[in-house]
């Protein structure tokens, strides 16, 4: 709440909390949409594929949601936890809980929605878009 920061200006004072807010707004905003969070994720190209690693630690596979709409691969994780710590008669000693969604989306050019797979595994989901065929816009017409 305060900080205690000994031989300063008042000045000085001033500027450093400005940034320290404005620091914390930022660092829990992340690339947030509409007060939601956000969670790291590794995304690699190759000739036939999308590959992406999102860390989700703590998360089951009914917490989260893929979906692939028009060229936007999101991903949806919603955590809704309670602790609860009681001593020997049963009295709440701790509660704790902890609710957030998480959201990322990433724009995929040529994704193929019918082959996509995914899997949970040590906190990693780790998702295989393949890519379509690339379509220049020509088509070939037979000849009868």
């Amino acid at each position: 709440m305060f900080d205690l920061i000994p031989f300063n200006r008042k000045s000085d004072v001033f500027f450093n909390n400005m940034m320290k807010s404005f620091n914390d707004l930022f660092d829990s905003v992340g690339m947030a949409e509409f007060g939601t969070k956000s969670f790291r994720a590794d995304i690699r190209e190759t000739e036939d594929a999308y590959y992406i690693d999102a860390e989700l630690p703590g998360f089951n596979k009914e917490d989260i949601r893929i979906e692939l709409k028009d060229h936007d691969l999101t991903i949806f994780a919603k955590r809704n936890d309670i602790l609860e710590t009681k001593d020997d008669d049963q009295k709440v000693i701790r509660r704790e809980r902890h609710y957030g969604e998480f959201v990322r989306r990433f724009y995929l050019e040529r994704a193929d929605a019918e082959q996509v797979k995914a899997k949970l595994e040590n906190g990693v989901l780790q998702i295989e878009i393949p890519k379509r065929a690339q379509d220049d816009g020509t088509k070939r017409i037979r000849i009868d």
